[in-house]
């Protein structure tokens, strides 16, 4: 019997979140964002639109409008509920009630239209999410509340939690923490672990083409045999790589040039990899991070993301995921 290809997604708006806040630049043209889509993945192949809703009690009702706006975009397919603001240092608590009542509104709302939920993006990273004193309690008791509402109106949604892989930058035994807090009920509410990991985009010395697919499966064997592991999760939950991109630009800290040949050439290495090890590590997904460009007159990684530029016009690399997506993809 064949072996299920991947299931790829894109993340289809221009603004990037970095260390220093927001990346932005021309305002998304939805219109251009479905034809792309569109003609990414062709007629018989799935696509899914990752979007990211992020939580505070002040941002509320402006993240329920932008879910109206995907929505009627055609966007709302995965969706992940980011918690806290990452760039505020004095926001150390949080409303736990309001933050589980915002999941219980978003699945009601949406969840006949979502094909997942995913529960905080970056919990273990040390600068985004992984700073907030809160965000153990916020994963585990959102993935059960998020379960749980789903059960309750019967609907087949997937729901997981997000991770970055171990580095100086992650919080300090993740895992172990997780394995302690978390418990059979939140075991029993995991349908996938959701991972976003950058090759040769951070790391302070190039990686060459050739070492890529080494990098790739370290990252992703870690994760399955060692990270998930101590946490309990059980080799039956997919991994799903729902955040990996290569941006073209200049590293503003190394000024190393990032040529769109060589992104094209690296994205094509990356995915060919995580395809081969998709059945051994039980690898359901691949969602590239993104689309296009959030301003591309600005030369540092952190705006030229995409496969297209910002004004939807392609690089070399769209050609490419397109010919992934049909090689490949389920």
């Amino acid at each position: 019997m064949k072996s299920p290809g991947l299931n790829f997604g894109v993340y289809p708006l221009s603004v990037a979140g970095t260390p220093f806040g927001l990346a932005q630049g021309p305002e998304d043209h939805y219109e251009n964002i479905q034809r792309a889509i569109q003609d990414l993945k062709g007629d018989s192949k799935k696509l899914f639109s990752r979007n990211y809703l992020i939580y505070t009690k002040k941002w509320e009702a402006k993240m329920l409008s932008n879910a109206e706006q995907y929505l009627a975009a055609g966007l709302l397919d995965d969706v992940t509920l980011g918690v806290g603001d990452w760039t505020d240092e004095q926001e150390t608590e949080i409303d736990i009630r309001n933050w589980l009542d915002f999941i219980r509104n978003v699945i009601n709302k949406y969840g006949s239209r979502l094909s997942s939920l995913q529960i905080t993006n970056e919990p273990n990273l040390s600068f985004m999410e992984g700073s907030k004193p809160y965000i153990m309690q916020a994963l585990v008791e959102g993935v059960i509340t998020a379960k749980q509402e789903a059960r309750k109106l019967n609907l087949p949604l997937k729901i997981g939690f997000g991770s970055v892989p171990e580095s100086q930058a992650s919080v300090p035994h993740f895992w172990e923490n997780l394995a302690r807090e978390g418990g059979e009920l939140f075991i029993d509410s995991v349908d996938f672990v959701g991972h976003n990991f950058y090759v040769d985009v951070f790391d302070e010395q190039p990686i060459d083409l050739k070492d890529i697919p080494a990098s790739v499966e370290r990252t992703l064997r870690s994760l399955r045999e060692v990270h998930l592991r101590t946490a309990g999760i059980p080799a039956s939950v997919p991994i799903r790589v729902t955040e990996n991109g290569w941006p073209t630009g200049k590293n503003p800290i190394t000024n190393r040039e990032r040529s769109y040949e060589q992104q094209s050439k690296v994205l094509e290495v990356i995915i060919q990899t995580i395809y081969q090890l998709r059945v051994e590590l039980n690898i359901s997904h691949y969602e590239l991070f993104g689309l296009r460009d959030a301003d591309s007159t600005k030369e540092d990684l952190f705006h030229q993301y995409g496969v297209l530029r910002d004004d939807y016009s392609q690089k070399p690399a769209y050609y490419t995921f397109k010919k992934l997506i049909k090689e490949l993809g389920e």
